[in-house]
């Protein structure tokens, strides 16, 4: 019966994703943008975890957890970039609730987890740096595993809770997603219920699931830059500061632009700057990390010669 009156009740059968607005000069410039890097994206974080899983040299904690990260960012890019494009090309903006639902809940999964082991990487490097004599002691195969399936597993269940009571509301018109994708906040506010206690359950576990690891990648970068001030080497302290700073940089637009989305109060006035923050840990983030976590590292290269001059690469191409 209460399946029959959900019926009844609901009359949006699909919702409209306006994306960027009405831009037909754009579309096609914007298509290939987005195109572009979506084959830079799957291709860098496909290579790192390929890498990673096939070089023995690469099984070390640190490795286990770019691993991860690497993989997530292939499933977390192809949640929304994909849509997009069809989006872009086609003209056809429309997806069905519950694909909409769907995209939400990977979406959100898959954020949920990158903020956690963009935390976990920060305190791996700080054990690494700061703790050498206690690193192989305390990152142990069996912490990392736990950690990794402990991160994987809450970020699930928090999107579920989420999703689950969101997706009890009932969408009676309009239908039109002021966004690229399908989010949180913009679907709360197509409802016609009432969406108080989801707005407060979403703030709660946004908060949760963003502001401690921030706090605990800030902490380990401090102990960690701390430590290399004592470093005696010039050249090795300016080496460790343009990787940490690098780090520092990436992990600050992640964090902060999800903070400004989701836990700053809205700003009607300016919906489309929430658009770009949502480009910033969506889309330039996935891109970035490889460059900046993986592909500087010297293993890596080394790894990646290796399986080049495997596959016939002649030297030239090496070096590139």
């Amino acid at each position: 019966m209460a399946d029959k009156d959900w019926g009844n009740q609901t009359t949006i059968k699909e919702f409209i994703l306006l994306g960027f607005g009405d831009l037909p000069g754009l579309q096609i410039l914007l298509f290939l943008i987005f195109l572009v890097t979506y084959i830079a994206t799957m291709a860098a974080n496909t290579l790192i975890t390929v890498l990673i899983v096939t070089d023995q040299q690469l099984h070390t904690p640190m490795y286990f957890f770019l691993g991860n990260l690497s993989c997530m960012e292939v499933c977390y890019t192809s949640t929304t970039l994909p849509r997009m494009l069809a989006s872009l090309l086609t003209g056809d903006r429309t997806i069905s609730v519950t694909g909409c639902f769907t995209q939400l809940y990977f979406f959100g999964f898959l954020v949920g987890n990158e903020c956690y082991l963009l935390a976990v990487m920060s305190y791996d490097r700080y054990l690494a740096i700061c703790k050498p004599l206690h690193y192989t002691a305390l990152m142990n195969t069996r912490f990392c595993l736990q950690v990794a399936a402990g991160s994987w597993l809450n970020s699930s269940l928090a999107i579920t809770i989420i999703v689950l009571f969101l997706s009890q509301s009932i969408f009676c018109g309009p239908n039109k997603i002021d966004h690229f994708y399908c989010d949180v906040i913009p679907l709360m506010e197509l409802s016609c219920s009432d969406t108080h206690f989801v707005v407060l359950l979403d703030f709660i576990l946004g908060s949760v699931y963003t502001m401690p690891p921030f706090l605990l990648t800030l902490m380990s970068y401090a102990y960690i830059i701390t430590t290399i001030l004592r470093i005696p080497s010039s050249t090795g302290r300016r080496k460790a500061f343009s990787t940490c700073s690098s780090h520092l940089i990436v992990v600050t637009i992640f964090y902060g632009t999800i903070m400004i989305v989701y836990l700053l109060p809205k700003c009607d006035t300016l919906p489309d700057l929430n658009k770009v923050f949502s480009l910033c840990y969506a889309v330039l983030t996935p891109l970035v990390n490889p460059l900046i976590y993986s592909l500087r590292n010297r293993e890596v290269k080394g790894a990646l010669s290796k399986a080049s001059r495997k596959c016939g690469f002649p030297k030239t191409v090496l070096r590139l």
